[in-house]
């Protein structure tokens, strides 16, 4: 397998008569032929979700459904519940603006991940052109909690989620991996469904009208794998904001648009900065106190490069006719990027290669001496090649192939041994250190050397994307708030034009596909994991954020690039008849507005409780006060750690690798500059390692085997054997949550006695900012009994593994290779 190969999930040999058929009881009940010429269950117009819509013949009305008199006498005792039968024709299911249904069936059996079968639930399958959803009156068995997304049902997987769609008859022992405008020849009983967020869930259609359920396989193959941009569900949602006058706020709609939302939850007002503006970057540079750079607007209307943004920042020395002249001689005419200043005077820069080899050293060395310039000590630059350091896209998105069949397909009844030496061979944690690595030697230049850092790659807006935001995170504690963190996505990977169309593959037919911005969430959650009290937000935060990558609404990342998105909804708006006005293209709802996702309740498990805040102004009666939150107002939610943690640093014995450990001991690579500059490297890591962690300051990754883990709740989430009750990281942050809580509690109430006003800048008095509480109506003293390690997701009704014996499945379980690959599968029949 080459480096560039795309690798699909691993699908289920073929399947021998009823194999998946369980034994659980089927309804007697059955759509009858008449009403299957109709389309009963099975429709294929364009109705709105629960009601009729843009389709060219109205939506068959729901009936009732007819007995089959010869079969209801044999299975007397399998007769459906009427109340079930009549809530699989009634139930609505919910719906966004512009979502329409394509194809739906009725009398699906959806498998449920226990071992047995008479939990399965029975419901309707229904596909639209934003998600499939399964509706049904059945309560989710064995789960007591469930993390609700506003836009998407329990059962729901977005389109732009799914990578696979595996279509089987154990009848005709035939399967087919389904592809847009494909035939299916021979009727489906069983539909795998294969998410990206390492989801799997199936569907079975032993009571469903064969040919319904063919049709509503085949609109699901279709509607998840469009051939155009615009075919998203973004710009339907988009179009039917701007045609309803009613969501319209001059022109914008109403519910993000364009904008930041705010803050996650907890009442912040504070508005995520999109640097679409030449104001963002301003305030950008005066907050970093980068003296010796400016704003430059050349790139207005996108007239020099249609991958930067329309503004961006460069050296004071540099006059725009000349940055004109040098646009031509680099890759993609992206000219030096300014991303960061330190305050003492060093800068963090982004450049592609210069191509025109005969001007290469000119302009190179302008470039260098109008960045030396910038710096008030007039310090010299240090240029790192991503792509000689680090390993490039293809690499990565191998390695993750790798992981997700470990994670999702590979058995857990393997010695831990050789589980843990096959999680090494990926070389997803290899990746992982070896960029906090590289970015910590950076942080070093930047901080202790007091030189500019040129992050140098080929076109500039993959790796070096990761880079930038991973020191900055480490130099810069506003990156380590929610709103920053924020801020810092939208700089240095939205507007510095990372591929994320091509790289997430929303189009389904990318040979660039990589999981770089996964990789970069996982490095940060790693900084999180070693040092919890210097980030506002939780890994709750940065699960969601990955998996809003995977919904076709938002518009954050839904673009190569600025350019595209203006140019590409511009056309749409003209097609549909949108008045843009002075708008540059449609404004596409924000992913930081959470609000379109969440309940504000919902959205304060995005806050870490052992976070400590920086002492931060808020306005008080028109006057600036300190809202000040010290170590010690929280030292007792970091009572009970280890002996050997001394003061956030763990003793020299603990850094030794384990045996078997993942990762080897940190080793001093060969210098690239001389030995002087790694022993000095050396020497800047034990003096900061021998102090107190500044959490407020810089922060260095531990990067030994026993510091480098697994994420387990983003990869390990959906696998109901991995679950733990009761167990995990949540027990901690329930614990630590319900003690904040007290303690805010304690002092609003301490400011009620003293007739103290609350400041502008706090919650509401009866609000917490805890999703945990320790008094009121929501109040959990003592441990939930629904907490598990997998909390707030559940893996309940994902892929089933039941241990009958002779199936595929059970021999998969006890570690036989059935697997076959997409190629293989394609062309059977």
């Amino acid at each position: 397998m080459g480096p560039g190969a795309r690798v699909g999930p691993a699908l289920p040999r073929l399947l021998p008569a009823r194999a998946g058929a369980s034994s659980c009881p089927r309804p007697s009940v059955r759509p009858g032929r008449a009403g299957r010429r109709r389309g009963l269950g099975g429709h294929t117009g364009s109705s709105k979700l629960g009601g009729v819509g843009r389709c060219h013949r109205r939506r068959c009305p729901a009936t009732g459904p007819v007995l089959r008199r010869g079969r209801a006498k044999r299975r007397r005792h399998h007769v459906l519940p009427q109340a079930a039968q009549t809530h699989l024709q009634v139930l609505p299911p919910a719906s966004a603006p512009g979502e329409i249904v394509v194809n739906e069936v009725n009398f699906v059996r959806k498998c449920i991940a226990t071992d047995t079968s008479q939990y399965d639930l029975w419901g309707k399958l229904i596909c639209s052109n934003f998600k499939i959803s399964f509706i049904t009156e059945d309560p989710m068995p064995l789960q007591k909690f469930h993390y609700k997304n506003l836009l998407l049902g329990e059962h729901d997987v977005p389109l732009t989620c799914i990578e696979q769609i595996v279509t089987v008859n154990d009848h005709k022992r035939k399967q087919k991996v389904l592809g847009p405008n494909q035939k299916l020849k021979f009727n489906p009983t069983e539909l795998i469904i294969y998410c990206k967020d390492f989801r799997i869930v199936r569907f079975r259609f032993d009571e469903s009208g064969p040919e319904s359920a063919k049709k509503v396989c085949l609109a699901i193959a279709h509607y998840s794998q469009p051939t155009d941009l615009q075919l998203l569900f973004a710009f339907e949602y988009v179009g039917k904001k701007y045609h309803n006058a009613a969501d319209n706020i001059n022109g914008v709609p109403s519910g993000g648009g364009g904008g930041g939302g705010g803050g996650a939850g907890g009442g912040s007002s504070q508005k995520t900065p999109l640097f679409e503006t030449y104001s963002d970057w301003d305030r950008e540079i005066k907050r970093t106190g980068a003296s010796g750079w400016r704003v430059c607007s050349i790139n207005e209307g996108y007239m020099i490069s249609t991958c930067l943004p329309e503004y961006f920042v460069v050296p004071s020395s540099l006059a725009d006719q000349d940055l004109k002249i040098f646009s031509h001689s680099f890759v993609g005419r992206r000219m030096p990027l300014w991303c960061w200043s330190h305050n003492n005077g060093s800068a963090l820069v982004r450049m592609a290669f210069i191509k025109d080899a005969l001007q290469q050293r000119k302009i190179d060395q302008r470039i260098c001496n109008a960045i030396t310039k910038s710096h008030p000590q007039r310090s010299d630059v240090y240029k790192s090649d991503l792509d000689k350091t680090l390993p490039n896209i293809q690499e990565v998105q191998v390695a993750f192939v790798k992981l997700k069949q470990l994670c999702v397909n590979e058995p857990f009844e393997e010695t831990e041994e050789k589980w843990l030496s096959s999680l090494e061979s990926t070389r997803w944690l290899e990746y992982v250190r070896t960029f906090l690595k590289h970015s910590a030697e950076l942080v070093y230049i930047l901080e202790r050397k007091h030189l500019s850092v040129i992050l140098q790659e080929e076109e500039g807006r993959d790796l070096s994307c990761f880079v930038a935001s991973l020191i900055q995170v480490m130099l810069d504690p506003y990156f380590r708030t929610v709103t920053g963190f924020q801020s810092l996505i939208q700089k240095e990977w939205v507007m510095a034009g990372y591929q994320f169309l091509d790289r997430c593959n929303h189009l389904k037919r990318s040979e660039k596909e990589s999981p770089l911005f996964l990789l970069f969430l996982d490095a940060t959650w790693q900084l999180l994991e070693q040092y919890p009290a210097a980030f506002e937000f939780s890994e709750t935060y940065l699960a969601v954020l990955y998996d809003s990558t995977r919904i076709s609404l938002f518009g954050t990342f839904l673009f190569n690039c600025p350019h595209q998105r203006v140019k590409q909804s511009t056309e749409f708006a003209i097609s549909k008849n949108i008045q843009l006005g002075d708008e540059k293209g449609l404004k596409f709802p924000s992913v930081w507005d959470w609000s379109l996702q969440f309940t504000a309740k919902d959205c304060t498990l995005f806050h870490n409780p052992l976070y400590i805040g920086k002492s931060s102004p808020c306005t008080h009666n028109g006057s600036v006060r300190s809202s000040k939150q010290t170590k010690k107002s929280y030292s007792s939610t970091l009572r009970g750690l280890p002996s050997s943690l001394r003061n956030g640093v763990i003793s020299d014995q603990e850094l030794l690798p384990r045996r078997n450990s993942l990762v080897l001991k940190l080793k001093p690579e060969p210098p690239q500059q001389g030995e002087s500059q790694s022993s000095g490297l050396e020497q800047y890591f034990r003096d900061w390692f021998s102090k107190p962690a500044d959490l407020h300051g810089v922060l260095l990754p531990r990067l030994s085997g026993i510091h480098i883990k697994l994420w387990k709740l983003c990869y390990f989430r959906w696998v109901p054997e991995a679950q733990i009750s009761s167990g995990g990281s949540i027990t901690a942050f329930h614990k630590a949550s319900v003690l904040v809580d007290e303690v805010d509690t304690l002092g609003r109430m301490l400011r009620q006695h003293r007739r103290v006003p609350l400041p502008a800048c706090s919650s509401e008095p009866d609000q917490s900012r805890m999703y945990f509480q320790a008094s009121g109506p929501h109040a959990t003293l003592g441990t939930p009994d629904f907490l598990s390690s997998s909390f707030p997701f559940s893996p309940v009704g994902n892929l089933c593994r039941r241990s009958i014996s002779g199936t595929p499945l059970s021999k998969f379980l006890s570690g036989a290779k059935i697997w076959l690959s997409t190629e293989t599968l394609a062309n059977e029949d």
